[in-house]
This record gives C-alpha cells, sequence and structure tokens, in this order.
C-alpha cells in the first residue's frame, strides 16, 4: 500500500481498535470515545471490513479478539505512542535544548549588547547553537522569512509594519576623547565638535543623515573615518585629535577599558529605538518563545528601557 492509499483510509479507526482490545466490550469502548453504543459497533463493522478479519468473537457479554487483533495491537503501540507524544503540549526545557538560531544584529548590538547577554542565555541552555549575522535593514522582512534569520536586533527602518516586535529601548549617541585631547577636561561645544576631525563609529545612514541635518547650517566636519569598528577609530587618535561619535553603550565601554573621556553630544538628536523583531513563522516555536523573551528582558535590562 503507496503513501497516498494510507491517507485514503480512516486512521481513526486504528485508534477504536486499540480501545476496543483494552475494554474487550462495545459499552465501555463507546465510554472511552465518547459515542454511543451503536456508533460504536458501526465503528467495529467497518474496522472488519477495513482489515478483512473478523477481530471480535461473543463469549457472553464479553469481546474476545483474534489473534489477527491482538497482532494489529501490538503494533500499533509504537506509532500510536509516538503520536500522542508529538502532540501533548511539553514544557520547554532551557538546558535540554540543542536548537540552532540564527540572530541578525546591527554593529552596535553585536559590540555593546550581545556580548552582555550571552553568559546568562548559556548559563540556561548550554547547549543551543548561535549564529550572529549583520542585519539586513532594507531587506528585513525577506531576511526573517525566507532568509532563515530567526529574530533581529535593530532600528525599524523600511516595511517592519508585517513583522512581529517588541520594543527594547532607546539608544543615544555620544562622542569620546582620547584622555590627551585638548577638550579632554572641559565641555564640549558645538563649535569645538565643528573645529576638530571626527570619526564615526556603527551609525547608520538614518542616523548620519539626523547628525548631519542638526549641524546642516555650519561648516562641514571634517570626517577623516567612518567604520562599524571602533578599534579602526582608536587607532586614529595615536595621529589625531579626533573626536569619534558612536550609540552611547559602546562608548562607555569604551571609555572603562582604553581610558578615553565620554562626552555629551553638543546638540539634541532623537534618541534610536532599537526593537526585536520576528516572523509570524516562528511565532509559536516554544524554543524561539524563550529565546526572545531572555533576548528582551536582558537588553531592556542593559538600556533601562520603560
Amino acid at each position: 500500500m503507496e503513501l497516498e492509499d494510507i491517507y485514503r483510509q480512516d486512521l481513526s479507526l486504528l485508534i477504536a481498535l486499540q480501545i476496543l482490545v483494552e475494554e474487550c466490550s462495545v459499552t465501555q469502548a463507546a465510554k472511552r470515545l465518547h459515542l454511543s453504543q451503536s456508533a460504536t459497533s458501526r465503528i467495529l463493522s467497518r474496522l472488519r471490513e477495513m482489515l478483512g478479519d473478523p477481530l471480535f468473537s461473543r463469549v457472553g457479554q464479553k469481546l474476545v479478539p483474534t489473534q489477527f487483533a491482538l497482532d494489529c495491537y501490538q503494533q500499533l503501540q509504537q506509532p500510536t505512542g509516538q503520536l500522542i507524544e508529538m502532540l501533548s503540549p511539553k514544557a520547554f526545557v532551557p538546558n535540554e535544548c540543542q536548537q540552532h538560531f540564527t540572530l541578525a544584529a546591527t554593529d552596535y548590538a553585536m559590540q555593546a549588547l550581545i556580548p552582555f547577554i550571552l553568559p546568562d542565555i548559556y548559563n540556561k541552555a548550554p547547549n543551543i547553537k548561535l549564529e550572529i549575522i549583520p542585519v539586513q535593514h532594507r531587506e528585513l522582512q525577506s531576511q526573517l522569512s525566507v532568509q532563515g534569520a530567526d529574530m533581529a536586533i535593530c532600528r525599524a527602518i523600511g516595511q517592519t509594519q508585517q513583522l512581529n516586535q517588541t520594543f527594547l529601548g532607546r539608544v543615544g549617541v555620544s562622542c569620546l576623547l582620547s584622555a590627551e585631547h585638548p577638550l579632554a577636561h572641559q565641555a564640549l561645544t558645538l563649535e569645538d565638535y565643528l573645529h576638530f576631525p571626527h570619526a564615526t563609529i556603527a551609525i547608520s545612514d538614518g542616523v548620519k543623515a539626523l547628525l548631519d541635518a542638526a549641524i546642516a547650517s555650519y561648516p562641514p566636519r571634517d570626517e577623516l573615518l567612518r567604520t562599524p569598528h571602533l578599534d579602526s577609530a582608536l587607532a586614529l587618535l595615536q595621529f589625531h585629535p579626533a573626536i569619534i561619535t558612536l550609540p552611547a553603550g559602546i562608548a562607555e565601554l569604551a571609555a572603562l577599558k582604553h581610558r578615553l573621556r565620554v562626552k555629551p553630544l553638543p546638540f539634541d538628536i532623537p534618541p534610536l529605538d532599537y526593537n526585536l523583531f520576528w516572523h509570524s513563522r516562528a511565532e509559536l516555536d516554544k524554543a524561539q518563545q524563550w529565546l526572545r523573551e531572555e533576548i528582551s528582558n536582558s537588553i531592556r535590562r542593559l538600556l533601562k528601557a520603560e
């Protein structure tokens, strides 16, 4: 018999056969099946026709299964047990999970957020596999659906209305100076900001536009370097009294590690809203739900989201 032939059979009858063998009574089987006795008798007739065997003989008030019925019962134990296992709701156990996840993230998230949330995640789920890839802002819908990324940590750029999302927090923009910079021990003014050479780190085109718009009426900055990698800009500080413009979280980390000075941006731009995005294909997966909750809670603490 081919698979399509099995599809055309009423396989629920085989479940009824198991119950009839266990109960040896149409009346008791009817109670377990929540059917009337006459409906259960009709099921037995259909079983006899489908399997080509009488299946039971009556001895007094009891049904006695044939050897064929007993053989069928034994053969059905494993597949029906597997079906029960598959269809029964299961609690997600993080330390038993071995699932592979793909997380898309911005340069900022890779440098300032993910290193701080991974230890707690792996402490709870030590056997998961994580792959972290660059986010594709303009193709986020495709990246989270057909390209296979499970979730993304980024700003809402482009079409995100059809994606599920949760707010993570807001990210500001700061300035970073070397300890030997002429402005290291004084407030940074707009005039100072425009006067000294610059490096810009991990700032998207949208944020770059906000920066440029805020100082559009002034002479352009002397931007020597624009890169997602902080180390490149730090190397520049050896040769130039540069001001590094970068997301606030990375600025604080770099200042602690390299003994640098953090200065607030000397003009206002809106903070950047960071969200966690995912496609509906991953909505109900228990492991995905758990990881999304872990990431969201951890990043909200880091960003002090309200």
